[in-house]
């Protein structure tokens, strides 16, 4: 008789619709591809101004990513201008500038 072990299957990443439907793009790091995701939920209003952004604990889940590389998206968000800290609390969107919105006289 042949025994398989079988390890348990930790539920990080398997929880979250994109595990399934990520298609990760071998040459391109996996944080910028998480990071242009999620900028594009941002500028399409998936994510409005001041509403906070998934934890990285939930990013995590979501895209089957480490802790550290879900700390680096939401880095880079914030360093794009898409996302500001408020810390103890979390990371939320940025209020944009809307196009044709600066009414200043020349």
């Amino acid at each position: 008789m042949i025994r398989l072990l079988v390890a348990p299957v930790s539920p990080v990443g398997l929880s979250g619709l994109s595990v399934g439907i990520m298609k990760w793009e071998p040459d391109v790091p996996r944080w910028k591809q998480v990071h242009e995701k999620l900028r594009e939920r941002i500028l399409d209003g998936t994510y409005a101004p001041d509403e906070q952004l998934p934890s990285v604990v939930a990013i995590c889940g979501e895209f089957g990513i480490s802790q550290m590389t879900a700390r680096r998206v939401l880095t880079e968000l914030r360093t794009a201008g898409l996302a500001y800290m408020q810390p103890g609390i979390g990371t939320f969107v940025t209020e944009l500038p809307q196009p044709g919105g600066d009414t200043r006289q020349a």
